[in-house]
């Protein structure tokens, strides 16, 4: 089973919707969210809303101030994004080296389903879900590293930088640098795979 097909409860189902609304700029830089407008447009009281809205807010995709509500983040300056893409590397750097000798078969399998169906949305041009499953990918080893702990570091910085992401539109490079790490993990060559996650975060 791919790691985007699992059940999920309609705070997690809206939260989805949203998160990829912002990730695609449909929803664009400074909008407003209207928790009235939201229960209504996904058929729900205000609550679930209200606790969406938190969780993005916590992943920093939306902004939140007192008597104004929510509103969409603006993409990093490319000074922050520069530290983040710094910061994302160390983490995952870090759960490489965590992870050499640890991975199983099993765990290889449901890579490599990732990774083919970031080829399948990237052929079919489906941008939004391909940046999705790519941070599947990562989000998969980080988990398999260090747990929630380590993923509750690792999200938020990786949620942000794809604001408005535009290099996933553009290259096949992406799917083939993800099995690049991959083939490195499968044979235990920790430095091999944190040199092709480098290539990889930019």
């Amino acid at each position: 089973m791919s790691q985007l097909q699992k059940i999920l409860s309609v705070r997690e189902q809206i939260a989805d919707v949203l998160r990829s609304d912002i990730i695609a700029g449909d929803l664009k830089p400074n909008t407003k969210l209207n928790e009235q407008q939201l229960a209504e447009r996904f058929g729900t009281s205000r609550g679930p809303i209200r606790d969406v809205l938190l969780k993005l807010t916590k992943e920093g995709l939306l902004v939140s101030r007192n008597n104004v509500g929510s509103s969409v983040s603006s993409p990093l300056d490319p000074e922050l994004q520069k530290l983040s893409i710094g910061i994302r590397r160390k983490i995952e750097e870090f759960a490489v080296k965590q992870l050499e000798g640890k991975l199983t078969i099993e765990h290889f399998t449901d890579l490599e389903a990732i990774i083919e169906e970031m080829h399948d949305h990237f052929e079919g041009g489906r941008y939004t879900e391909l940046t999705k499953t790519d941070i599947a990918f990562h989000q998969y080893l980080v988990e398999a590293a260090g747990g929630e702990d380590l993923v509750n570091i690792w999200y938020p910085i990786v949620i942000r930088m794809r604001m408005n992401y535009k290099r996933i539109t553009t290259s096949i490079k992406l799917v083939e640098e993800h099995k690049d790490i991959v083939d490195a993990l499968k044979v235990n060559d920790t430095k091999a795979a944190i040199n092709a996650i480098r290539r990889n975060i930019k």
